[in-house]
């Protein structure tokens, strides 16, 4: 039987509303959790994103809750952990100058040719995040209730997924948060990082359990469902703040 020794989640619509920070009940029962057994946070955000919607936001962290702590941003290309005092980057999977060139190009036209660029929008549309281009529609800044708006259904950022991802086939381009569309070097996704998660931490794939909100296929928390790890689907972060009571309950309870 499996033994859960690691919880991984999902960032944006999971632990939290997309770009804001957690709810101080969230950041309560991670700090519980932690004590419980090890976390991952693996999401499309870039690590400044999980500094200041997650880290800052937990409350009194010591040091020894944090070093149980693993962040892995942009789809786990990047993964950083709590040593001597600060997070230090353990390693990151970056593109070359010339494909994160090729990525924006092809994300800027085909956007364009579909009107669905934006003449307003709350921040850049385009982001280098070293080892991952992100378009986001309406911007990083986007308030929530513009994003939902824009594209309730999820059609408009398909439809720019699947218009570019022909474009770069050397290249991995998946549908990312509510408005956005991720590129990483092929073959690199939320089921990479887990694999690497388990090789790192010598904690295998089996007693891992992965917490999100796009287990859909085609969502970009699916590549861990199709890995076989164990999945909990959310709709919201208070559906996970139930889960996570659940959880502790149960283990407290064996």
């Amino acid at each position: 039987m499996p033994t859960d020794r690691l919880v991984a989640f999902d960032l944006d619509d999971t632990l939290a509303p997309s770009k804001t920070p957690i709810d101080p009940r969230m950041g309560a029962l991670l700090i519980d959790l932690l004590r419980a057994v090890e976390v991952c946070v693996i999401s499309g955000g870039q690590f400044a994103q999980f500094s200041s919607q997650l880290v800052a936001n937990l409350p009194d962290a010591p040091a020894e809750l944090l070093e149980r702590l693993h962040l892995m941003p942009t789809c786990g290309t990047q993964y950083y952990r709590f040593r001597d005092g600060g997070w230090q980057q353990v390693y990151a999977e970056n593109l070359t100058d010339e494909q994160k060139q090729r990525a924006m190009t092809a994300v800027e036209e085909e956007a364009k040719r579909l009107g669905l660029w934006a003449e307003r929008s709350w921040g850049p549309i385009l982001e280098d995040r070293g080892s991952q281009i992100t378009f986001s529609a309406l911007g990083q800044s986007a308030p929530i209730e513009e994003k939902v708006a824009w594209d309730p259904t999820g059609e408009k950022k398909e439809s720019i997924r699947a218009a570019v991802a022909p474009l770069l086939p050397d290249l991995e381009v998946r549908s990312g948060g509510s408005t956005s569309v991720d590129i990483t070097r092929q073959g690199i996704d939320k089921a990479y990082g887990m694999t690497k998660l388990a090789e790192l931490t010598g904690i295998p794939l089996d007693d891992m359990l992965f917490v999100g909100d796009r287990l859909d296929e085609g969502g970009n928390d699916y590549p861990v469902k199709r890995l076989g790890v164990r999945t909990v689907a959310v709709e919201g972060w208070p559906d996970t703040a139930e889960f996570v009571e659940g959880f502790l309950a149960e283990r407290a309870g064996a």
